[in-house]
């Protein structure tokens, strides 16, 4: 699987921005995809992951009420809508994916280290 991460991009504080992890490959729609952040000097943090398995859907604190997570497995397609940005959002984004051959906890597929595939990012940036 590949994944092509976009939709990034400059945006006030209280704005939105919707982020898309395009996949190719086969089996799409079998694989848990979530996304994770990054921001300058500190380590990647789990944002949300949404589950081929019962389409399960779990959040970061940070992020619950604000961000929503949605798939089109028919355009191998994840969606991350983000509203009521902050400048703290800012970071790098980045969409991976997980076989989903066993149902494993949720807290699972909030370690990045569980993911087997990364998009290459795309760049948030939140202004006060």
């Amino acid at each position: 699987v590949q994944l092509q991460a976009s939709g990034g991009g400059l945006v006030q504080a209280g704005g939105s921005l919707r982020l898309s992890c395009a996949a190719s490959g086969r089996a799409f729609s079998t694989y848990t995809i979530g996304w994770f952040r990054q921001a300058p000097g500190k380590e990647r943090e789990f944002v949300t992951f949404i589950r081929w398995t019962g389409g399960r859907i779990y959040y970061a604190d940070s992020v619950k009420g604000r961000f929503t997570i949605s798939r089109d497995n028919a355009k191998n397609t994840v969606y991350l809508q983000m509203s009521s940005l902050r400048p703290e959002d800012t970071a790098v984004y980045y969409c991976a994916a997980k076989p989903d051959l066993i149902d494993y906890s949720d807290t699972y597929y909030t370690a990045y280290t569980t993911y087997d595939y990364w998009g290459q990012g795309t760049l948030v940036t939140v202004s006060s």
